[in-house]
């Protein structure tokens, strides 16, 4: 499975042609897009977005225009372990419906903070930027699926 890196900016993906590393705005998450080198059709491949920082997580939750599901972890807690095939799972089988991000709660701890995480794992739900739904432990992927499905208005 992939892991795609977010920054401040947007989502840095390689080309599959030449691999050049190519910016792609997270506002233009769901556009066709191509790379700056060679011109060939960037694919955003199933895959799980680490949001490494507080700035990088911001502006990805504020202009990506699909769902975003923020799994919050730690690399200590035994059950965030056992979700992470599950989540990896689950953004194979999502496709552009939303993006998936992982948020170390160990190495960001201000926003865990911020989104008053008590209990990891949780996934947090986002929508235009602000919070529409969360849940809380482990869980299949088809579980997790339906809650995103369940609260979307």
């Amino acid at each position: 499975m992939a892991l795609l890196t977010a920054d401040p900016s947007g989502l840095v993906l390689a080309c599959p042609a030449c691999a050049q590393a190519n910016r792609l705005p997270s506002r233009h998450w769901t556009s066709a897009t191509r790379c700056g080198r060679c011109r060939a059709e960037l694919v955003r491949p199933p895959a799980v977005v680490e949001a490494p920082d507080a700035a990088a997580f911001r502006g990805l939750v504020a202009s990506v225009p699909c769902p975003v599901l923020v799994d919050f972890w730690a690399p200590w807690c035994g059950p965030c372990r056992s979700m992470a095939p599950e989540f990896e799972r689950l953004a194979a089988g999502i496709g552009q419906e939303a993006i998936l991000v992982k948020l170390n709660t160990e190495e960001v701890p201000e926003v865990a903070s911020e989104h008053r995480i008590q209990s990891i794992p949780a996934f947090v739900l986002f929508l235009g930027g602000r919070e529409i739904a969360r849940t809380a432990g482990a869980m299949p992927a088809s579980r997790l699926r339906e809650f995103i499905r369940q609260s979307i208005p």
